[in-house]
């Protein structure tokens, strides 16, 4: 579950990087780069979902 978590991190961080140079610089191909960090952190939260609910029975 760490594993996860800590890939959950650097994803964000990837993510937070390029949201705001789309935001604040326009930069097209940085949107892209953030839709694809928001589909790997939306795999990565499922994945910590079903490790999380096995850890807790």
């Amino acid at each position: 579950m760490k594993q996860i978590v800590d890939q959950l991190k650097a994803e964000i961080e990837v993510w937070t990087v390029n949201a705001d140079a789309q935001l604040n610089k326009g930069n097209k191909a940085a949107g892209a780069r953030a839709r694809k960090s928001a589909l790997a952190i939306s795999k990565l939260m499922k994945d910590f979902r079903k490790v999380s609910v096995e850890a807790t029975k």
